[in-house]
């Protein structure tokens, strides 16, 4: 038997969770073991070293990391595909989730490091958002002509790269950094429109989205 642990309101799990429906297997979501400790738990430790979240139990066997727990997915349902056909296809839309763990993920955490106007670094905003635009630069350079990332259905790609558009847009908004939306022309306008239009995609993002926007308000709420 296999269950993941994590929480919705995480990128990475909600990732995790949608190729998972986009390749038809139901993978219940559990919260970490150990209670209270929560990832840092001793319990947990045994399973990801790394203490950080998805984590897929596979009978008492720990395998962190959302990239590699959808190659495993993979590996275990060959026959159930969310990936492209073709070798070159299937690259694609492993590249387009690369560059989103290496070049577009890591710059969300300075602009939560600055959510507050009055103890704002505007330097470190800039330097964050022109970051974010260029590695949507990457993304939009390596999709084919889809509408999704590759091809005509959501696949890896869509996954990493729908629930992080979703947090970029949600903390934009929230700290009011004045930001032009990644994703509001050109081929990746069309990519998001797509996203937004497929049946698994749209609600997993809608309950991530309702999971994090909850995450803020409470960060929000601590005093950040």
């Amino acid at each position: 038997m296999i269950k993941l642990y994590g929480a919705i309101a995480s990128p990475y799990v909600a990732r995790v969770l949608m190729y998972a429906k986009l390749k038809g297997v139901d993978l219940p979501l559990t919260e970490p073991p150990g209670g209270m400790a929560g990832i840092k738990s001793p319990e947990y430790l045994k399973l990801n070293p790394m203490g950080k979240m998805p984590t897929l139990d596979v009978d008492g066997q720990g395998i962190g990391e959302s990239s590699i727990i959808c190659d495993y997915l993979d590996d275990i349902y060959p026959k159930q595909s969310a990936m492209p056909a073709d070798p070159l296809g299937r690259a694609r839309s492993r590249l387009v989730a690369r560059i989103v763990d290496l070049y577009l993920a890591q710059h969300i955490g300075p602009l939560f490091r600055h959510m507050s106007p009055a103890k704002r670094d505007q330097a470190a905003v800039d330097a964050a958002a022109a970051e974010m635009a260029k590695a949507y630069g990457y993304i939009e350079q390596v999709m084919d002509s889809g509408p999704f990332c590759v091809g005509k259905s959501p696949t890896l790609g869509d996954c990493a790269l729908g629930t992080t558009t979703s947090v970029i847009h949600q903390v934009v908004a929230a700290g009011n950094f004045g930001i032009a939306d990644p994703v509001a022309s050109g081929r990746l306008a069309t990519w998001w429109k797509a996203v937004q239009g497929h049946e698994i995609c749209a609600s997993v993002i809608k309950e991530h989205s309702t999971a994090f926007g909850g995450f803020l308000k409470m960060m929000a709420g601590g005093g950040r």
